[in-house]
């Protein structure tokens, strides 16, 4: 097994050949980790939100069910869920501009800017920014519409395994977001590949 410690407020990229899982762990809890999946050598064809929710019909896919890509293939399987199963499909990820409207003066790091330099650590440059797979979010719409931003509900060592159904390349950002309370602090995730 293959481990890759990502620092807190930062993102890694990982390729997987179909058949390989990658588990996603929350190391200290109460961390968002945002996630996309690009297929292997074709990076405009991605794990797709929108796609993901017509093809299961909810808005997340239960243990068991695919995330598809932008061209409606499988691209991944939810095959094991230790959390509360708290995920999010519809949030997008934070970047510059975000910030800037929370009323943060300066650079801030961004689950965006972490997926560019983890893509591009792979090797992988000017790639979409897609609507991430949100592992871990907890932000339930209210009857009204209004989304609440409430702190990640895992505990230390809670995770999410993913099985590849093609060969893929993985990033995960562990999301920098200190604003609005969506992380209980900004902390480190582990991707563990295996076979």
């Amino acid at each position: 097994m293959t481990c890759i410690e990502v620092p807190a407020r930062e993102g890694r990229a990982v390729g997987l050949r179909a058949g390989q899982t990658v588990t996603i762990v929350d190391v200290d809890g109460g961390q968002v980790a945002d996630t996309w999946a690009y297929v292997d050598g074709a990076p405009r064809e991605y794990a797709s939100a929108e796609h993901t929710r017509v093809a299961v019909g909810k808005l997340f896919p239960d243990r068991g069910e695919d995330f598809v890509t932008n061209r409606r293939r499988p691209v991944l399987r939810l095959e094991a869920d230790t959390s509360p199963g708290l995920h999010d499909l519809l949030i997008a990820a934070c970047n510059a501009e975000r910030y800037v409207q929370l009323g943060v003066e300066g650079w801030h790091a961004s689950c965006e800017d972490n997926l560019r330099q983890a893509m591009g650590a792979y090797g992988v440059g000017d790639v979409v920014v897609p609507s991430p797979i949100n592992l871990f979010m907890n932000t339930p719409f209210l009857p009204d519409g209004n989304v609440q931003w409430l702190p990640a509900q895992t505990a230390a060592g809670d995770a999410v395994v993913l099985r590849a159904l093609l060969d893929c390349v993985v990033a995960v950002s562990a999301c920098p977001q200190d604003v609005t309370g969506i992380n209980r602090r900004p902390g480190p995730l582990r991707l563990e590949v295996g076979d």
